[in-house]
């Protein structure tokens, strides 16, 4: 018998994530499986148990929400061999996106899990992130983003209202108010990039923030990060770029760039420009720059993902 942990986000997909949860759960036990819920009050009580959970014994951990929850079972099970089943519950669903799996459907997310565990799993890449001259704290696997978008994210963590891609279009209005490029030094595989800059994303998949195409050509199972900077664009400027994120447009306007790289090192330069805000990735707070970042191939093993 297959022994399976399974956490649940129950507020991903505004809500809905505790009924998709109790559904796949339900599934995976019809299935002849054995099912371990190590679902928590937090992200930090839910990680702590999954990893419990594989000390304990599992033969696959499946999370039920959005990229957070990808990103907690990648911060459990990367480096590891133990394979990730992904039910995509959330409201962007960028990595699910990305690889191919089913987006709000339970029953067909669970079908491709139980074909996965039949027929193996598939390597993709992940990436690791901390500051310099430690060793990497937390890894990856969609968009780590030091810029504007950043910032973004962070303000519309705080909003309650209103919900979906409404609220972030709100947080980007009231970021641009105060909005002043910041200083970057990127250096990726040893070229240096060094400007005020609005964007700065290091990118495993090509999607984040619910569809934004930031790294059009990326691929998770290339062994490669698409490294995108924006440089100083004005806040008029900054309106009319961003929306062409959704198609991937921005890669023609003169100000940006993408360089591919194995390592990155993310520093602030405060002499270019404004203080850079925090670092996000797959949507979860990550901390201050500087930090580097370094793409691991093949670290992640991912049931039944179809090719990018």
């Amino acid at each position: 018998m297959t022994r399976i942990g399974l956490v649940v986000n129950p507020t991903a997909g505004r809500g809905r994530g505790g009924g998709a949860g109790a559904a796949a759960h339900g599934l995976l036990r019809a299935g002849g499986h054995d099912v371990v819920d190590l679902s928590g009050p937090s992200l930090a009580h839910a990680t702590d148990r999954a990893r419990a959970g594989v000390l304990d014994g599992l033969d696959a951990l499946v999370v039920v929400g959005g990229d957070g929850m990808v990103h907690l079972g990648v911060n459990v099970v990367a480096g590891t061999g133990l394979p990730l089943g992904v039910v995509a519950a959330g409201t962007g669903n960028d990595i699910a996106r990305t690889l191919g799996l089913p987006r709000g459907d339970v029953a067909a997310a669970v079908a491709r899990i139980e074909r996965g565990l039949a027929d193996g799993a598939r390597s993709i890449d992940a990436a690791r992130v901390g500051p310099p001259g430690r060793p990497a704290q937390e890894w990856f696997v969609g968009v780590l983003s030091c810029g504007l978008d950043a910032a973004v994210n962070a303000r519309a963590n705080t909003l309650r209202r209103p919900r979906g891609h409404a609220r972030y279009v709100r947080a980007l209005l009231a970021e641009l108010r105060r909005f002043r490029p910041y200083g970057y030094r990127v250096t990726s595989d040893g070229a240096v990039w060094e400007s005020a800059g609005s964007l700065v994303a290091v990118a495993n998949v090509p999607w984040f923030g619910g569809g934004l195409q930031i790294a059009p050509d990326a691929r998770p199972d290339d062994g490669l990060l698409d490294v995108v900077v924006a440089g100083p664009l004005g806040r008029a400027e900054v309106v009319r770029v961003f929306p062409g994120i959704y198609r991937g447009r921005h890669v023609h306007h003169p100000q940006v760039r993408i360089e591919r790289a194995r390592h990155v090192l993310i520093e602030p330069m405060a002499a270019l420009g404004a203080a850079a805000p925090a670092a996000f990735a797959d949507g979860e707070r990550i901390g201050p720059l500087p930090l580097q970042v370094e793409v691991v191939p093949g670290a992640l093993r991912v049931l039944a993902a179809g090719r990018a």
